[in-house]
């Protein structure tokens, strides 16, 4: 076991190391701004018109992508898009779980906007299916991430023992 001095200065450098993260991160969304010619406004990604220009150059026709490339593409089509309704479902629970359990726990709610984010559809060389599809992945992974999130949040509060083993 660690004497607690020694857990303490790892903290620390585990905070230093977050900051040195978030600078560094800061400069390579920095670079990808200047390189792919965007910007933010009210959370909102903002390309140029050039780069909007650009991108449409790789969009593929609607008509092209409408045609499944195999008969696995069209085999999968029920499994996927069938996510939908335990999705929606799971969205309606965590809406309920954090307005009731973590408000009476005193738990710090989850902002569901940091997990589940659409700024896919901005890309001009998306046709209009897949655009559809990029909201709907971004939906369901967001939403997968923001359960766990909340999961943690409650684990964290009731749960007195941890694993054993380490987690992935």
């Amino acid at each position: 076991m660690l004497p607690k001095d020694t857990i303490q200065k790892i903290l620390e450098n585990i905070h230093i190391k977050k900051q040195e993260l978030s600078l560094e991160y800061e400069k390579l969304a920095e670079k990808m701004r200047e390189k792919y010619d965007f910007s933010f406004s009210k959370g909102r990604v903002i390309f140029s018109q050039k780069a909007k220009k650009y991108q449409k150059r790789f969009k593929t026709p609607l008509q092209t992508y409408v045609i499944p490339k195999s008969y696995r593409h069209i085999l999968s089509i029920p499994f996927i898009y069938g996510m939908i309704v335990p999705a929606v479902f799971l969205d309606i629970c965590l809406f309920i779980h954090q307005q009731t359990a973590l408000r009476l726990y005193g738990i710090p709610r989850v902002n569901r906007s940091e997990y589940i984010i659409y700024d896919r559809k901005y890309l001009s060389y998306l046709n209009l299916i897949q655009k559809i599809n990029c909201l709907y992945c971004s939906h369901v992974n967001g939403l997968f991430q923001y359960a766990v999130e909340i999961a943690g949040r409650t684990e964290k509060y009731w749960c007195p023992i941890k694993a054993a083993r380490r987690k992935a």
